[in-house]
């Protein structure tokens, strides 16, 4: 007795796209009220509302600090703009980059690459997520994306400090080089574009 072979097709389920693409998508499609900013950080979109006047003054003191220490030097200073790597996006409150952001786009035309961002700023808000979110969860990413600057402007650790990072390790998430500099001193930026900066009293003054 000859028994019949025949052919079974494996049933393929809908493959599941993973979690990164899934954000990605979400976040595109976010359509948020006038005020908001949406992050993709760790794996969770971050929704957070424009900083208080404190915050404002921070940056707009830091802008202009540096408007001033890189003219002439191809890069410039940005606010409210997207930072992309791969499949996450950032608004550091300032990043640095070339003159021309035509230079560095992203591959959507979404924002800009992070391969060309060489420093990034963060002013530290009030509340533990807040805190937590530059203080940690940034920090990690902006390491694990190797953006060689790091600068956290933090008005609740202790009576204030700045931290000056530098020298990423995308592997450890972890920057190599950390200085805590508390106000009343002065912070300098090592490396890049912004190099030999000074953060002082003339940014973080009350």
């Amino acid at each position: 007795m000859t028994a019949l072979a025949h052919e079974v097709t494996p049933v393929v389920d809908n493959p599941v796209p993973d979690l990164d693409e899934v954000l990605w998508q979400a976040w595109k499609a976010m359509d948020l009220p006038e005020g908001y900013r949406a992050e993709i950080i760790e794996g969770a979109i971050e929704v957070s509302p424009t900083g208080r006047r404190r915050h404002t003054v921070l940056i707009n003191r830091l802008r202009r600090v540096l408007e001033a220490h890189l003219k002439d030097s191809g890069h410039a200073p940005y606010q409210d703009g997207n930072v992309i790597h791969g499949r996450k996006s950032w608004i550091p409150d300032v990043f640095i980059a070339p003159d021309d952001l035509d230079e560095i786009p992203d591959e959507e035309d979404l924002g800009v690459d992070v391969a060309g961002v060489a420093m990034v700023v963060e002013v530290v808000s009030p509340g533990r997520r807040n805190i937590e979110r530059d203080r940690v969860r940034k920090r990690r990413e902006y390491a694990r994306a190797g953006i060689p600057v790091y600068v956290i402007v933090d008005d609740f650790d202790q009576d204030g400090a700045v931290f000056v990072l530098s020298m990423p390790d995308p592997k450890k998430a972890t920057y190599e080089d950390e200085h805590r500099v508390p106000y009343g001193t002065e912070a300098v930026v090592p490396s890049g574009p912004a190099k030999g900066l000074v953060i002082g009293e003339e940014i973080t003054r009350s």
